[in-house]
């Protein structure tokens, strides 16, 4: 099953010397994970400060800065992965270095039809 690993953490948290070596960790705990096949992508995303939100009502566009809520910690990246269960999951995402910052928010994803194969 697939799962996305959603990260969620104060862009504050870590310093930038924190932040480069967090990523250094992440690029290794995905080469483990494509090792055991486990790995299907990942990413940091840019700061909240580049999000654009995209809303339709009534037919008309609303588009504005910034994410749809305000809140203390931001989706700062992401894991998919595939794993057996949820159990095995968990024990990916407590690897996940921004975990010790943050929260990573744990989803089995959809298999629908009719969306284009990869």
């Amino acid at each position: 099953m697939k799962y996305m690993m959603l990260v969620y953490l104060d862009e504050q948290a870590m310093s930038e010397a924190e932040r480069e070596h967090c990523y250094v960790e992440s690029a290794q705990l995905a080469q483990e994970l494509n090792s055991g096949k486990q790995y299907l992508d990942a990413s940091p995303l840019h700061p909240v400060a580049t999000a654009t939100s995209v809303r339709v009502r009534d037919g008309k566009r609303l588009v504005t800065d910034g994410p749809f809520a305000e809140t203390r910690e931001q989706l700062g990246g992401y894991y998919l992965i595939e794993a057996n269960d949820l159990d095995e999951a968990i024990g990916i995402a407590e690897r996940i270095p921004p975990a010790r910052f943050g929260t990573i928010e744990i989803r089995p994803v959809m298999e629908i039809g009719g969306l284009p194969a990869n």
